[in-house]
């Protein structure tokens, strides 16, 4: 259960778990509004019931019954909440079943969420999933009342065969990118990943591509994220100081399907949340393919890059140090090895195995 499928990590590891069980013979079931992952999910075998569990009404809680009732008559072995208004819904429907009757209940900690009743949903499950060990710190830190045993640390992954490394975009691709966007052709191009909000750091990228270009590196941005319904003014704020101070050297490229061929035609991806993040998807699949990433090293970010690339890791808030880093890499670009760990595969068994230990009827 999760709020809906239209992008973001939590959508992408419920498809990627979906694909995996239906792979191995079992029958995966998403309850979550729809989206453009939606028919994605379908065609890959998963069953998906368009039910709008995350939708912050009161009328939402008329879902309890019905999802109740979905759980009694298909009697799932696992209940898996993502996200906490639909695990709300799912818990209540769950605590309402008969004990025998109650499928095996898991929740994942897919961030850093506000203390409060509201979150504290979230470790009602019979085995926790923290999706980094900055999370898992978190939850103790927070709900001191969960045992360590109940939480299992299962990072992201990254599917290689999907991010291969030394992946070049195809001569095709790069022609309608520089037609869709003139702005990149020639220059240097540095890439700024996800949604336009306060937290992804856009004044600190919009600030070094100025400085770059002043240093006389002809360097272009390339930001890459879809607005926040309820943070337009802040997208438009941000488009403003871009142009005042990019120059017109920085593109804004909405939501796109294409990321890795923008990894891959990028000379360097950056991370530059001012707060932590629960993990670093974006870093580590730019890793994947080749290509030097510079982040501010903490939360799940910070992670990744002290097992796979020291030398991205910049203190948070260190602006001078990033443009020095940056400016360097311009000079001469890092050789980077294939990465190893953080694959899909692991993710996915790892995962498995928490639904067969805390399940017991599943015979994966």
């Amino acid at each position: 259960m999760l709020p809906a499928l239209e992008s973001g990590g939590v959508e992408k590891g419920t498809l990627e778990v979906g694909r995996h069980l239906v792979a191995r013979g079992h029958r995966s079931i998403v309850i979550a509004a729809g989206g453009r992952l939606a028919p994605q999910l379908v065609a890959e075998g998963s069953e998906h019931l368009p039910w709008p569990v995350g939708a912050k009404r009161l009328a939402t809680l008329r879902w309890v019954h019905r999802v109740r009732r979905l759980l009694a008559e298909e009697r799932p072995d696992i209940l898996h909440l993502r996200s906490r208004l639909p695990a709300w819904i799912g818990y209540l429907a769950w605590r309402g079943l008969p004990p025998a009757a109650r499928p095996a209940l898991v929740t994942t900690f897919h961030g850093f969420y506000r203390p409060g009743r509201y979150s504290a949903v979230m470790t009602f499950g019979q085995a926790l999933i923290a999706i980094s060990a900055t999370v898992r710190d978190y939850i103790l830190k927070t709900y001191p009342q969960v045992s360590p045993q109940r939480i299992v640390v299962i990072p992201r992954g990254v599917d290689p065969a999907q991010y291969p490394f030394g992946y070049q975009a195809p001569p095709p691709w790069r022609e309608r990118w520089w037609a869709e966007f003139p702005q990149t052709r020639g220059g240097r191009l540095l890439t700024l990943p996800g949604r336009l909000t306060r937290l992804k750091g856009h004044h600190d990228f919009i600030r070094l591509v100025a400085r770059l270009n002043a240093a006389g590196l002809d360097v272009r941005g390339v930001v890459v994220g879809g607005v926040d319904p309820r943070r337009r003014a802040y997208a438009a704020e941000i488009r403003r100081l871009a142009e005042r101070e990019g120059e017109g050297r920085i593109v804004f490229t909405g939501h796109r399907d294409d990321v890795r061929e923008i990894y891959a035609v990028s000379d360097v991806v950056l991370s530059l949340s001012r707060q932590p993040e629960s993990f670093g998807r974006t870093v580590l699949e730019a890793l994947n393919l080749g290509v030097p990433v510079a982040a501010y090293a903490h939360g799940g970010v910070g992670e990744v890059l002290g097992r796979l690339w020291p030398e991205g890791a910049i203190a948070p808030g260190d602006e001078e140090a990033l443009f020095e880093r940056v400016r360097g890499w311009l000079g001469q670009r890092p050789v980077l090895a294939p990465p190893q760990g953080y694959t899909l595969a692991e993710m996915l068994d790892r995962t498995l195995q928490v639904y067969t230990d805390v399940g017991g009827r599943v015979g994966i």
